[in-house]
């Protein structure tokens, strides 16, 4: 169980929102790329990282940073990103840069088609993001409900070869109010497709709980942005106590 650390980015700064509303936005550092090898050095095995202005705009806008972020840690640590992407050259950008994962979210629920060609294209470096509230999957940095079902729309990434999904509770994003494990768990019993979960981590009983609920059923990661930047939770501790609860310490 990857504990991955989370850097969201809104006009060049690293910042929380809390269920998605960029209206709520706290800047937890001006500096993002300080904030990475932070986390970095930390022992994280890999960083979360999303352009949140490129999310609404619908292509990157937040390049500069991102790709400073990329040659400052991208070599020790992997690097997944979101945010903006719809089409296959920024993809093709990304990894040539070193980033490992692309996540393609929006375009995924909009665009089956171009998730498909992605994955043909780029085999084993992209993940599909699912963000659902009551279910029911959100687009465009989460401020159009579609009504789309995100078991339903999981089952057929399935066929496509996604890497993995990063599922998100937009409810339980930023409020750190503990995963919705029972959400996650009916995704992950539902699809063969390896499960990164998302969205109210706030403690080490949330991550014991993940290990002891969720791993066994596939799900491979959680990514936590303000229980660490708030001190709620140490990332050493929650990735020692991940490894030790799945026997790996």
């Amino acid at each position: 169980m990857l504990i991955i650390p989370a850097i969201d980015i809104k006009d060049g700064r690293c910042v929380r929102l809390q269920q998605g509303r960029m209206e709520t936005a706290t800047v937890f550092s001006d500096d993002p790329v300080a904030m990475a090898r932070h986390w970095s050095q930390a022992g994280a095995r890999r960083l979360h990282i999303v352009d949140l202005n490129g999310a609404i705009a619908g292509r990157p806008k937040n390049e500069k940073v991102i790709r400073a972020i990329i040659k400052a840690v991208g070599e020790t640590t992997p690097i997944e990103i979101g945010g903006g992407i719809r089409d296959l050259d920024t993809i093709e950008s990304y990894l040539d840069a070193g980033v490992q994962y692309v996540i393609i979210g929006t375009a995924a629920v909009k665009n089956p088609g171009f998730l498909h060609d992605a994955c043909y294209a780029f085999p084993g470096h992209i993940i599909a993001g699912l963000d659902a509230k009551d279910g029911k999957v959100a687009v465009e940095g989460w401020s159009k409900m579609t009504g789309h079902d995100v078991v339903d729309l999981a089952k057929k990434f399935e066929d496509y070869g996604v890497e993995a999904l990063v599922y998100t509770d937009i409810g339980r994003d930023g409020m750190m109010t503990g995963v919705n494990i029972e959400a996650t768990l009916r995704l992950a019993q539902a699809t063969r497709i390896p499960i990164i979960a998302s969205g109210g981590i706030n403690s080490l009983e949330d991550v014991r709980l993940l290990c002891e609920r969720l791993a066994p059923e596939g799900v491979i990661g959680a990514i936590t942005g303000r229980a660490l930047y708030e001190g709620k939770l140490d990332f050493a501790q929650a990735q020692a106590a991940a490894d030790k609860a799945l026997g790996r310490a």
